[in-house]
This record gives structure tokens, C-alpha cells and sequence, in this order.
């Protein structure tokens, strides 16, 4: 060997450096490592004091690494942002399962049942049957069975409910609002124990099941149960991915992710014509959103998870700094941001672990109503919590109202409905950007006026006038309210923590949605006016638009307001459920 040496020259015999590591797992070792010789003999900095977990918390060690926004928070927002696709679409494809049929045209009645033929005499409508019993006289029969002749096979179809259609849709999407309600409330609490990734997870394979599901039951009560169940699953992945992506950005940022939540909503309203359109059966449609929902399932593993949440929830600290710095980790890589990343982390984030499990008590609900301006203060959370209950009823109704302008104008008129939340949804965010300290005044007003015109209807209902006339002037006087509606719910949700101190945000956020939610249960009832006229139930929602822009118009940002959510820990507590 020393002969080599020598032919070649002398090598001294020392360790090569080891290359880089690329692979997260390995600087998650690395960064990790317990050894204090491995950290080197760097001085530590003194203990942190005991201060509000609150104070600075916005320049804490995961927010120098994040930073505000950047490639990682963007990819993370947009699969998160999904979850509103397949929650938009099983909502309001109660449209395109269960649409009006025409009698005569498309179903007779079966009176094979009341006997020969020619003692029947049928109704126009086909709902009811005159049978002749001879000496006995006559007896006036509700139809129970039909016979049908159009091409598509409809829920109302399946279960025989072609006189009944409206009631069975109002039943129907009472479901599907009550899971949401139970769904809130479940996710909010569940939070305490399970990763908001954890319940986002939960979410998507439930349903993915009940997807599945409802388009095999062939029973209206398995029906009912199943769109309820896949509601509380829609909830469970809208608040989690809400918690998700309101810890992982900072700022205006933040504000507007807030704000723009409600857009890949209105994009599933625009897709649903698309995906219904030439399906033979409702069941198709089902099989059609259980198939995109495979999406969100194949996305799963770059979905993240909130560390914030890791670091003050999870038992064991090294498992929660392991966690903690996985994530930190990728999205610096991503972000072009690993310079940040000191050697020091695992000990920054058992810092900030301290800092977030050091908090005060909750805050009670009876607390948000007591305090030094109580007068004042109380007046503002009455009509928040009104405000947002009316847009929630309008939201829904006017959704399930475009039944009203003709199955033939179902697709233009859900694409309306789409394009015109989307609207609202940006102009929120012009709103909020631009003239913040009267946001809520802009807000409110348009509300009021555009609830005023869509008022005029009732007056116009009884002119004779061409058709195409009608249905375009019933088309804006929808389609405005529900661009004012979303753009005051989108700023209340986004911006409702300016209304209150920082520690009373959470208990504010969760009675402000829940007791808009008891409310919404209403809405799909309310749309049992249209039997009597479309322009009664229009009306019915026009005025409570303008009952929600004067309770919009009442509130006000205070003027030592920072932007909605400025602390993490805070936001990271502030589970807001809604759709």
C-alpha cells in the first residue's frame, strides 16, 4: 500500500465530507438530532420568557420560513381550494337530478290500478284521478304510480314523486343543509384531538363512500341519510382546509385566500352543467362526482398540514417537532427560502411549542357579550350574527330558485348563478383591499339596492309581457342579489375578527356560523313559495337581502384594526365552518 502511495504520490488518508443530503427525511434527521456535540458548541441563547403566546407571534420561527406566501402556499392552497368542487356540486345537483317534468309530455298517470279505463277521469296535472264507483258516486284519488316517456330518469322518477317535486327537493336539500350544520359543529370540536389533515382525510374518504353510495340506494330515507352524511364529510374538508391554508399564510395574503375561498365554489357551479349534461340517469351524475372526487384522493399526499396545530396539540414534543420541521422543510426547499433554516430549529419550534401550550382559558360565549362598551359592542354582534344568517338563507334559496325560470334555462341559469358568485367574491376582495375602513357600508348598500330591484318583480308579475322579457328580467333580478349576497358573506367570514378582541375571534366565529346554519335550514322551505308564484318567493329573498345589507351597513372596523387573523396561535384556533 505505501508503495502506491508513493507511485502516485501522498494522499493523506482522511474522511471524505459527506455529500449533502437531499432526501427530507435526512435533514429531518439531521435537523432533529439530539447529540448536543453534533450541533457543535454554538452559545445557546437564553430561554425564552413567559410572555402572551399571542406577542409576536407573527415573526415565530415557522412564519421566517414560510413567509407570507410563496410557490409552496400556492400549490397547498390550490389542491386545498378543491374541496369546493365537490362540495358545490352535491349541493345544488338536487337541480339536475330532480327536474320539473311536464304532464302529458312525459309522464301520464297508471289508472290500471282504479279499474277499468273508462271510469277514470284524470286531472291536468296527472296528480289525482276521478273514479267512478258507480252507485256508490264518485271518489277523488291521488296517483300513485306513472307511467313515463322521457329519456331521462330522474330521482323523482325513481321513487314516484313527479306531483310531489317540489316537496321532495325542499326535503331533500333540508338534509343536506342539516349535515352541514352537524358537520360544522363535529369538525369544530374534533379539532381538539385530530390534525386538521387528519380530518380533512376523513373527510374525502367519506365522502367518496357516500358518493358511491347514493347513486346505488334505490330508498328515499337511504337517500335522505346518505346526503346528509356526505354534507357533514363536505364540512369536515372545508373547515380543515380553511385551518390549513389560514396557518400557512400571513398578511394580505391570508386575507385574501380568505376572501377568494368562495370562488372555486362559484367554479363548481359554472362545471355542473358541464357534468351533468348527457347523463342518462341521475345515478350518472352521482358516478360522475364520485369519479372527480378520486382527484382530491390522488392529491392527498402534497396535502399539508398545519404546524402550528402539530406544535400545540400533539402529545409528544419530538414526535411534534419531527412533524413540525418535515413540513418547514419542504416548503423551504420549495420556496428557495433554506437559507433561514438554522441548525438551531428543532430547539426554535420546542420554544414556540412552550409559548403556544402557555394560553390563557378559553373564552366563553357569554363573555363576547359583556365587556367596557357592552352597549355598543352587543349592537354590532346582534347584526353580524343577523346579517350573515340572511345571506346564508338567500345564498341557499336563490340557488334552488332558478327551478322557477324552466327546466329548458337550467344550464344557462346555474351558469349565471355561478359567474355572479364569482363576481361577488372578487369584489370582496376590491372592498376589503381598497376602502377597508367603509367596506362594510359598500357592502351593505349594494346589498339594499340590488334587493330593492329584485323587489320590483312582485310588481311586474302580472304584466303581460313577451317571454323572453320575463325570463330575462327574472334572470338579473336573481342573479344580482346573489352577487351582493356573496360579496358581503365572503367579507363577513373573512374579516369577522376585526368585530372583537383577538382571544374572543374563535368563540365569535363558531356562534356567528352556527347560528347562521340553524337559520339556513330554512331556506330550501322558502322555496315552496314558487307554488303559489315565482315572483312571492323572489320577493320573500329579495327583501331579505335587504334585510342583511342593513344589518351589513351597521357594522364598522374599529380603528386600531389589524387585518383579520393577525396571530397564528389565534388562527390557528379560529375554525370557521362553512361552504
Amino acid at each position: 500500500m505505501k508503495e502506491v502511495n508513493r507511485s502516485h504520490g501522498w494522499m493523506p488518508q482522511i474522511r471524505r465530507n459527506s455529500p449533502t443530503p437531499l432526501v427530507l427525511g435526512h435533514l429531518t434527521q439531521v435537523f432533529t438530532c439530539s447529540d448536543p456535540e453534533a450541533r457543535g458548541n454554538e452559545e445557546l441563547p437564553p430561554p425564552p420568557s413567559k410572555t402572551n403566546p399571542t406577542d409576536d407571534i407573527e415573526s415565530d420561527v415557522v412564519h421566517q420560513i414560510l413567509g407570507d406566501f410563496g410557490p409552496w402556499q400556492l400549490r397547498s392552497l390550490l389542491i386545498l381550494f378543491l374541496c369546493k368542487i365537490p362540495a358545490a356540486w352535491l349541493m345544488a345537483c338536487i337541480l339536475f337530478t330532480a327536474p320539473d317534468l311536464y304532464p302529458m309530455e312525459e309522464y301520464t298517470c297508471d289508472t290500471t290500478s282504479f279499474g277499468p279505463a273508462g271510469n277514470c277521469s284524470v286531472s291536468l296535472d296527472h296528480c289525482y284521478v276521478m273514479v267512478d264507483y258507480g252507485d256508490s258516486g264518485y271518489a277523488m284519488r291521488q296517483c300513485r304510480k306513472f307511467l313515463y316517456t322521457t329519456g331521462f330518469h330522474s330521482l323523482t322518477m325513481e321513487f314516484d314523486l313527479v306531483c310531489l317535486c317540489d316537496f321532495f327537493v325542499a326535503w331533500s336539500q333540508y338534509w343536506h343543509l342539516f349535515g352541514l350544520l352537524i358537520g360544522g359543529v363535529a369538525a369544530t370540536k374534533l379539532m381538539r384531538v385530530l390534525s386538521p389533515r387528519q380530518i380533512y382525510g376523513t373527510g374525502i374518504w367519506c365522502l367518496l363512500m357516500c358518493s358511491l353510495l347514493m347513486g346505488l340506494v334505490k330508498d328515499f330515507s337511504l337517500h335522505c341519510g346518505l346526503r346528509c352524511l356526505a354534507a357533514v364529510s363536505c364540512c369536515f374538508m372545508i373547515t380543515s382546509g380553511q385551518t390549513i391554508f389560514s396557518d400557512l399564510t400571513g398578511g394580505r395574503h391570508r386575507l385574501g385566500a380568505l376572501l377568494l375561498y368562495d370562488c372555486f365554489w362559484a367554479l363548481g357551479l359554472i362545471l355542473l352543467p358541464g357534468l351533468a349534461s348527457g347523463a342518462p340517469s341521475w345515478q350518472h351524475i352521482y358516478l360522475g362526482v364520485t369519479l372527480c372526487l378520486l382527484v382530491i384522493v390522488f392529491l392527498l399526499p402534497w396535502t399539508p398540514d398545519s404546524p402550528r396545530w402539530l406544535l400545540q396539540h400533539t402529545k409528544d414534543n419530538q414526535l411534534a417537532i419531527e412533524k413540525t420541521v418535515g413540513i418547514l422543510l419542504e416548503a423551504a426547499r420549495m420556496n428557495g427560502s433554506f437559507h433561514k433554516v438554522s441548525k438551531e430549529l428543532p430547539r426554535q419550534l420546542g420554544q414556540l411549542r412552550e409559548k403556544l401550550l402557555d394560553h390563557t382559558p378559553p373564552v366563553q360565549w357569554i363573555d363576547l357579550w359583556m365587556g367596557r362598551k357592552r352597549r355598543k359592542s352587543s349592537f354590532h354582534l346582534v347584526a353580524v350574527h343577523m346579517a350573515l344568517a340572511t345571506f346564508m338563507i338567500v345564498h341557499t334559496g336563490l340557488l334552488l330558485h332558478v327551478r322557477s325560470f324552466g327546466r329548458e334555462h337550467l344550464v344557462a341559469n346555474t351558469l349565471s348563478m355561478g359567474l355572479a358568485e364569482m363576481m361577488g367574491c372578487f369584489l370582496a376582495m376590491y372592498l376589503t383591499f381598497q376602502r377597508n375602513r367603509s367596506k362594510w357600508q359598500w357592502a351593505g348598500v349594494f346589498a339594499m339596492t340590488v334587493g330593492f330591484i329584485g323587489s320590483i318583480c312582485w310588481f311586474l308579475a302580472e304584466e303581460a309581457m313577451p317571454e323572453v322579457y320575463g325570463l330575462t328580467m327574472g334572470w338579473l333580478m336573481a342573479s344580482l342579489p346573489q352577487a351582493a349576497v356573496s360579496c358581503a358573506q365572503s367579507m363577513i367570514l373573512a374579516c369577522l375578527g376585526e368585530l372583537v378582541p383577538k382571544e374572543q375571534r374563535s368563540c365569535l366565529a363558531f356562534s356567528v356560523v352556527t347560528w347562521a346554519r340553524v337559520w339556513q335550514l330554512s331556506a330550501s322551505f322558502l322555496t315552496l313559495l314558487r307554488q303559489v308564484s315565482p315572483a312571492l318567493s323572489l320577493t320573500a329573498f329579495c327583501l331579505l337581502v335587504i334585510l342583511g345589507g342593513l344589518c351589513t351597513s351597521c357594522l364598522s372596523t374599529p380603528v386600531d384594526s389589524t387585518e383579520p387573523d393577525e396571530a397564528p396561535a389565534q388562527r390557528n384556533q379560529q375554525l370557521i365552518t362553512y361552504t
